[in-house]
């Protein structure tokens, strides 16, 4: 294949990726999105290996069956509350693929065109280098937030004495070594970087709570695209650069308006250090503990009467796979005459758009879903708020309690409606480990049970 035509057909890819990610911008397109995006990869793989006609197609393709049937047996039994801790696992082998292209690119520099091991170019080894550190970073971070997301180990955020310090230490450790990397050309101080930042990885994400791992997530896929580039440098192939620059700037995008949903500082979130100030449970005084169950039957005579009805969807919501069940609950209301509608919170469930999915997997209408800012002056004049499984993003805590960890983080104001309806398999506090005082309050009813199984017990109440 000649050069002309390879830079042609990539930039067909690259135009893939673009467009894809335009697709995913919004529910409606997300699907066409996903299709560009895998036309676009399939069209890099193959012009990547018909350029070097030389290599072991055999042992190739061997790999490329063996690591597409792993990913199609994933896709296949994978449930939609898992797909956040498996983003998390993905973009830890993004990084870890990083770093051993890195490593092969510096034990044997003739095979990249990047000079002889030893007198490697020195721009080379800055990217080289570069690319290493993030990679490995990634690497580690995205396996503490698969194992915070996968309750391997506690989603509470850890933090202890002088950990800003000893981040930015390693920060400052990791740029000394890569000048001496690039003055030296030493293997030890290759892995060396390798080890600082395998470190800095596990440093940066421990400080970070449950509540806000979903800009976690966003993060980590912002720094597997940059480290993708950063090797793309290195072996000098422009589609890896476009295709690293995407990831890693739609990442940062998503990051950034992310934290400004939730009043969180963007370069804290860069540097792994929000959460961390306010770790310690919430001290304020809640109050009168006492609350009030309901049913099944109540909760369909309520929303009956209701004119007005806004449902929350949440966590919990994901875990039960109730949205199905919900949707012929929203059906039967708009029936009656009831006006419908959904809220989400930027962060509810564990990635970016977490509720988004599940909604439009239901096929619950577009016009019906709101975002928190469209909708949170609405609440006023609800007569039902109907929560489902989301605690962390209605609770008034994070007003008014500056003990809290969620202090500071815009939610949804279900405490304005005229009644709340909270759906929860048990009055224990939510991801971020915050009790939530509207449980406690006297125009809340709480509905005790798996989510999917009340709101079939609602519908069977609303049929009769």
């Amino acid at each position: 294949m000649s050069q002309d035509l390879a830079t042609l057909l990539y930039l067909g890819a690259s135009i893939c990726f673009i467009l894809a990610l335009k697709g995913l911008s919004h529910p409606e397109t997300s699907r066409r999105g996903n299709i560009l995006g895998m036309v676009g990869m399939g069209i890099a793989i193959l012009v990547t290996l018909f350029m070097l006609p030389e290599l072991n197609f055999i042992l190739i393709f061997t790999g490329i069956l063996i690591g597409g049937a792993v990913g199609t047996v994933i896709a296949l039994r994978i449930q939609m509350t898992a797909l956040p801790q498996l983003v998390a696992a993905f973009h830890s082998l993004v990084g870890l693929a990083a770093v051993l292209v890195a490593a092969a690119a510096f034990y044997n520099p003739e095979a990249y065109g990047i000079g002889q091991a030893g007198a490697i170019k020195a721009t080379s080894l800055v990217e080289m280098a570069i690319g290493t550190a993030i990679g490995a970073i990634t690497f580690t971070g995205s396996i503490v937030a698969f194992a915070k997301l996968q309750g391997l180990v506690s989603g509470k955020p850890v933090v202890f004495y002088m950990q800003h310090w000893l981040n930015l230490g390693l920060g400052i450790l990791t740029v000394i070594l890569i000048i001496g990397l690039v003055t030296g050309q030493s293997g030890v101080t290759f892995w060396l970087i390798v080890l600082v930042t395998l470190a800095l990885g596990v440093l940066i994400i421990i400080p970070i709570g449950g509540a806000d791992m979903p800009v976690v997530i966003s993060m980590l896929n912002s720094y597997s695209g940059w480290a993708a580039a950063g090797i793309g440098f290195t072996l000098e192939n422009n589609l890896l650069i476009i295709t690293g620059a995407l990831v890693g700037s739609s990442g940062a995008i998503l990051s950034y308006i992310m934290c400004k949903g939730m009043n969180r500082s963007f370069f804290s979130v860069i540097l792994g250090g929000f959460g961390g100030e306010t770790a310690t449970a919430g001290g304020a005084d809640e109050g009168d503990k006492t609350w009030q169950q309901g049913s099944a039957e109540d909760a369909a005579f309520m929303m009956r009467n209701a004119d007005k009805v806004i449902i929350v969807p949440g966590y919990g919501m994901a875990v039960a796979q109730a949205q199905h069940a919900l949707r012929e609950m929203a059906e039967l209301l708009k029936a009656e005459g009831v006006e419908v509608k959904y809220a989400i919170h930027p962060v509810a469930g564990r990635m970016p758009g977490h509720m988004n999915v599940l909604l439009a997997e239901a096929s619950v209408p577009y016009d019906e879903v709101f975002e928190m800012d469209e909708i949170n002056t609405e609440f006023r004049e609800t007569d039902v708020a109907f929560v489902i499984g989301a605690n962390d993003v209605t609770n008034p805590s994070a007003k008014t309690d500056s003990s809290s960890p969620i202090y500071g983080m815009p939610v949804l104001n279900v405490e304005d409606s005229q009644n709340v309806l909270f759906v929860k398999r048990s009055m224990g506090s939510g991801y971020a480990g915050v009790d939530n005082p509207v449980f406690y309050m006297d125009k809340t009813y709480m509905l005790l049970a798996d989510a999917k199984k009340m709101c079939e017990s609602v519908v069977k109440a609303l049929e009769k």
